[in-house]
């Protein structure tokens, strides 16, 4: 019973360093991205644009001031009589309210516009993560792909090492012909090969982590452990999400949305606009015969564009086709989504199929090289090439697998991408 409970307490134990592994490459990705940087500072813009629009419906307070110095010489009368010079120096001091009452709805559709393109915004932002985290994904496992690569290829290379060594030994006791040999060491040469491209394979995955995460990659990498992700049990489940949360779907449908918008405010351009100022002015040292005077005005104003060119008309019309335009694109991207989450559902149930499928065929081939290579070293009748197809299909069977492992951890990624689900926070 200890020794039981001792093993799940190891799993346990070795299940949350893969968990934390996993997650810390994420969150590093989140961290030194620097298109992530650029929305996120394109979302703090989009809200002051809310705050714009909010604006154009509060009082405008201006204080204006102005002071200047005049001299008046060569002067005269009507009977030609000359005048003393003057000099004075007029100064004005004025505060001006303004409000706008009526501008045909245009400040009303400009603010849901831009509270509009802040929610689009931020839907950016949340398409952008949710792809940095399946890039993520994918270097972190596809570098764990190339770790088990290489491993496998260096076993393959060190067991035919060793037959070559045994053959070698055996063609000079006459157990095996010169041609027996001579596979062997073909075999082996195209085993280097094969470890010389897992190397450089190797490489390019570590490059292309850093690239993507931005720090150093890590040197072992789990294939087996697949963090706790809530991917949804059916094809209608993940339809019925994607329909709701799904960035893209709600990218078009905001975008469709500011389009009416955009409409409504070019139609209020064509309205009446209505405003009202009040102003109160006081000036010093005006005139000769006028020191100070203070004035108050209050005044209401009233516009409406009758013609201006066709421009006003013009820009109804256009809002117009973006409007038709926009219609279009989210019946397109709608439709688009529906088959990328049925594509990523297909393909999340078929690479675990083929992860079943690989791991029956490792378990055929280690059975089948173990009694095969036995019988070989026994002397049995087990010719050399039986053993180098043996290793061959071990090999291969060995990088199907893990290949395998790898598309069934990427596969869960992109189908809760594909859904709008694929959340740091929800990675565990």
């Amino acid at each position: 019973m200890k020794k039981i409970f001792f093993i799940i307490i190891f799993c346990l134990f070795y299940s949350n360093i893969y968990a934390q592994d996993v997650i810390k490459t994420l969150s590093d990705a989140f961290k030194n991205n620097s298109k992530l940087n650029a929305e996120r500072a394109n979302l703090n813009a989009a809200k002051q644009d809310v705050n714009i629009s909010r604006g154009e419906f509060l009082p405008s307070v201006t204080i204006s001031g102005n002071i200047s110095s005049q001299e008046d010489t060569n002067r005269t009368n009507q009977s030609g009589e000359a005048l003393a010079d003057l000099n004075s120096t007029p100064e004005t001091r004025s505060v001006l309210v303004e409000q706008k009452i009526f501008s045909g709805f245009s400040n009303y559709n400009n603010l849901k516009k831009s509270q509009l393109e802040l929610e689009y915004a931020k839907y950016e932002l949340t398409k952008l993560e949710q792809e940095v985290i399946l890039s993520a994904a994918r270097a972190y496992y596809n570098l764990g792909y190339h770790f088990k690569n290489l491993e496998f290829n260096q076993s393959n290379v060190d067991l035919f090492e060793r037959q070559v060594e045994s053959d070698r030994s055996r063609l000079e006791r006459g157990e095996i012909s010169l041609t027996d040999f001579a596979q062997s060491e073909s075999s082996l040469a195209g085993a280097q090969a094969k470890l010389i491209t897992a190397r450089n394979e190797l490489i390019s995955g570590r490059k292309n982590f850093q690239k993507i995460i931005g720090s150093r990659p890590p040197e072992e990498i789990n294939l087996a452990f697949i963090p706790n992700l809530s991917t949804p049990k059916s094809l209608r489940t993940a339809s019925a999400i994607s329909d709701q949360i799904n960035p893209r779907l709600n990218l078009a449908k905001i975008d469709l949305e500011i389009a009416k918008k955009e409409l409504f405010a070019a139609r209020g351009d064509l309205s009446p606009s209505a405003s009202i100022s009040y102003e109160k002015k006081k000036n010093y040292d005006l005139s000769t015969t006028v020191d100070e005077r203070e004035q108050e005005e209050v005044k209401a104003t009233v516009k409406w564009p009758l013609f201006k060119g066709g421009k006003n008309i013009s820009s109804v019309k256009k809002a117009k086709f973006k409007l038709e335009e926009k219609e279009l694109l989210f019946d397109d991207i709608s439709n688009q989504v529906s088959i990328d989450t049925a594509n990523a559902w297909t393909n999340y149930n078929s690479s675990k199929s083929i992860l079943d499928a690989t791991a029956a065929q490792l378990k055929a081939a280690e059975i089948a090289n173990e009694g095969i290579t036995l019988e070989y070293e026994t002397g049995n009748q087990r010719t050399t090439l039986e053993v180098i197809q043996s290793r061959t299909l071990l090999l291969e069977a060995r990088t199907s697998f893990a290949n395998a492992q790898k598309d069934f951890a990427i596969a869960q990624f992109s189908l809760l991408a594909s859904i709008g689900d694929l959340f740091l926070e929800n990675i565990k």
